[in-house]
């Protein structure tokens, strides 16, 4: 039996975070991200803001982002105005920064802001959300967006070409209740599964208490870098669309 991927990196209070050392050089590898070419899971873990907890004032999101042996990879920062996460939520538009453990921005994701009355079904499509993903240079990678779906959560990831690539599923419910919630991704060319992005149970006090969560992304180690990219960016999305709390319906 092959050993079972770990669901979440589990830090000590005071303990001293490690650096995963910075991978070499590789031809044809957008600078950056040969970091993503040495792995094949990474543990995306929201920091609590306590402030936002106890005031229930939307404070911009940032996540630390580990692999499996415990050392931090990328710190992700969102840019977005404040009136607009407070005003309109997880429907704001914003700008992710994905940065190296030398503060050296590796990816871009955005997510142009657009007005949308709730209806998933809109002929301009704004209601499905699109993220746009972008290397260090400007670079298009590619996108990821909702696809319309009645029931289930339907995410589908496109190429720089805007050729869909991948397609993930959530589950009809998406309340954990104390387990995780798996997002399985499926090649759209046969089928297969090529990894997935699983919501990890956080805890209930902190569940409770904030919006932030905690998340496990799993990719082949041999996949081209630029879809390990693009899944990795996943997570964003699913966590905007589905379990980023609006703080106004409180």
């Amino acid at each position: 039996m092959g050993k079972k991927k770990k669901n979440a990196v589990t830090q000590q209070p005071g303990k001293e975070i490690v650096m995963m050392p910075r991978p070499e050089p590789i031809p044809g590898c957008p600078p950056g991200l040969e970091y993503l070419t040495a792995v094949d899971q990474l543990i995306c873990k929201q920091e609590v803001n306590f402030l936002e907890a106890l005031l229930g004032f939307e404070a911009a999101n940032k996540y630390k982002i580990f692999n499996t042996l415990e050392q931090q990879v990328y710190t992700c920062l969102e840019e977005s105005d404040a009136c607009n996460r407070n005003c309109w939520g997880p429907q704001r538009g914003f700008v992710f920064h994905i940065v190296d453990n030398n503060n050296q921005e590796v990816m871009l994701v955005d997510r142009p802001f657009r007005a949308c009355s709730g209806c998933c079904c809109c002929a301009d499509g704004c209601c499905l959300y699109p993220i746009f993903v972008r290397d260090r240079t400007g670079n298009h990678l590619g996108m990821i967006r909702m696809m319309n779906s009645k029931c289930k959560p339907h995410f589908g990831i496109f190429d720089a070409n805007g050729d869909l690539l991948y397609e993930i599923w959530g589950p009809a419910c998406t309340c954990s209740c104390g387990g995780e919630i798996p997002f399985p991704i499926r090649s759209v060319r046969d089928g297969s599964q090529v990894g997935g992005v699983t919501k990890v149970w956080a805890g209930a006090l902190r569940e409770f208490l904030s919006d932030a969560d905690t998340y496990s992304v799993t990719f082949p180690m041999n996949l081209d870098v630029k879809h390990k990219a693009l899944i990795f960016a996943c997570f964003i999305l699913i966590d905007f669309s589905l379990f980023e709390t609006d703080k106004n319906d409180n």
